[in-house]
């Protein structure tokens, strides 16, 4: 797929340079994530592709500064011109609700159960912006309207377990382009809904992708996912970043045997659901 800004065109949004992490154990280091770089221009979506343990969502977390004091970050990692290692605290914080929106893999677990879906969204808009009562329940419909989530008066009343995980993803990505960020984290945002869900949620981020305006990073273990929407994949092993190149790149020409091994267990999945749609039709002819 295709940007509509291409990296001549523009300067890196984001550009991480030889990014570590380590867990402090006591006087023992463990070595997490080991010297990865990339860059994400505007207009663009970097995958990052990896098994469970692989290092992806560690890296993306070392970046936004959401590791504790247990872990050792080092590397440098440029945003909008600052850099972001070792920055201060709350202005990470300010950043991670403005600039950089972050979707997480479990919407369940991003909302208490205890409040209403409007009361939570509106207390995450208030953070950064002031409205007024109306102006505020404008908005609340409006982000609702934009997901394509229907009587969205009635789902402002509602519990988080009253809604199915998927309307509850859209929410959170409704919420996250809201403030118009400049970049978009989404760290596994279909593993824990149903198929279906996940379609729907792939066609809300490739819409926000076409518009051309927000960068993005998808993580996720799913080449078939990373396909639809990334321009550029890094491949991640071990902490270590094994491959990177365009998805076809990475598809058709991929040099690491990790790589291999994902890609070949990506095609042998889609062929076994083939051919039990192709033996599926057959049957039906038949009878």
């Amino acid at each position: 797929m295709n940007s509509p800004i291409t990296q001549s065109a523009a300067e890196p949004l984001l550009k991480v340079r030889d990014l570590s992490v380590s867990f402090r154990e006591g006087a023992k280091r463990h070595l997490i994530v080991d010297s990865v770089n990339f860059e994400v221009y505007p207009g663009q979506c970097l995958g990052i592709l990896g098994e469970s343990g692989s290092g992806k969502s560690m890296t993306c977390k070392a970046v936004l500064g959401l590791l504790d004091k247990n872990f050792e970050v080092k590397g440098s990692s440029i945003f909008e011109g600052g850099e972001l290692i070792g920055a201060n605290p709350e202005k990470l914080r300010r950043l991670r609700g403005s600039k950089i929106s972050v979707v997480l893999q479990n919407p369940m677990s991003c909302f208490d159960p205890l409040y209403r879906i409007g009361e939570q969204m509106e207390e995450s808009i208030a953070e950064h912006m002031n409205l007024s009562s109306k102006a505020m329940l404008n908005m609340m419909i409006d982000i609702l309207t934009l997901m394509r989530i229907r009587d969205p008066k009635d789902v402002l009343r509602k519990y988080p377990h009253q809604l199915s995980g998927g309307m509850l993803q859209r929410i959170m990505i409704g919420l996250a382009i809201s403030l118009d960020p400049s970049l978009i984290i989404a760290d596994e945002p279909t593993t824990a809904i149903d198929s279906i869900s996940q379609y729907s949620i792939m066609k809300e981020f490739v819409r926000i992708k076409q518009g051309g305006e927000v960068a993005m990073i998808f993580i996720s273990h799913d080449l078939g996912v990373l396909s639809l929407i990334a321009d550029k994949v890094i491949v991640m092993h071990n902490g270590r970043a094994v491959e990177k190149g365009s998805v076809q790149q990475v598809f058709d020409n991929a040099q690491d045997p990790y790589t291999h091994h994902l890609i070949s267990q990506h095609k042998a999945v889609m062929q076994r659901f083939l051919h039990a749609i192709h033996a599926g039709r057959s049957r039906e002819v038949s009878a």
